[in-house]
């Protein structure tokens, strides 16, 4: 059995971004040169998420708007945790609905997915450098 890591890395200029991964993740594959196994993806911060669904711009814009109804970043003081310092409370939560990351099967080389499925990189509390771990193990 072959396996295959690396690290990619995000910084958006925003507080809240999403970001389609697949032409990232689908290189690594190819790169690893695995045609037969499993893809794990996931965020390696705790304020951002890995998550998979159909990518359209309304769906995007919704998961933002259900998110920030759930979690708003304001008022900061709502949050115990912004109590240490911080102001990303919300962006704790926020990771937490969406998940830490995905596995995906890899068949014929390819990921195997439904239709219209994509992955995602959800960041919470952005403007810094985070990484995301896409590990593969197969043959």
């Amino acid at each position: 059995m072959k396996s295959y890591r690396k690290e990619l890395w995000f910084e958006t200029p925003t507080r809240r971004a999403y970001i389609n991964i697949t032409p990232q993740v689908e290189a690594c594959l190819r790169e690893s040169g695995i045609r037969e196994g499993l893809l794990l993806v996931n965020a390696m911060h705790i304020t951002a998420s890995v998550y998979i669904n159909d990518d359209e711009r309304g769906l995007l814009q919704d998961y933002d708007d259900w998110l920030e109804s759930l979690a708003p970043h304001e008022p900061l003081g709502h949050y115990r945790h912004n109590r240490t310092g911080e102001d990303n409370g919300d962006a704790h939560l926020k990771r937490q609905v969406m998940g830490r990351g995905v596995v995906v099967a890899v068949t014929n080389g390819r990921l195997d997915f439904g239709p219209w499925e994509q992955i995602f990189y959800g960041e919470f509390d952005g403007r810094r450098r985070k990484r995301v771990l896409v590990k593969i193990i197969g043959e």
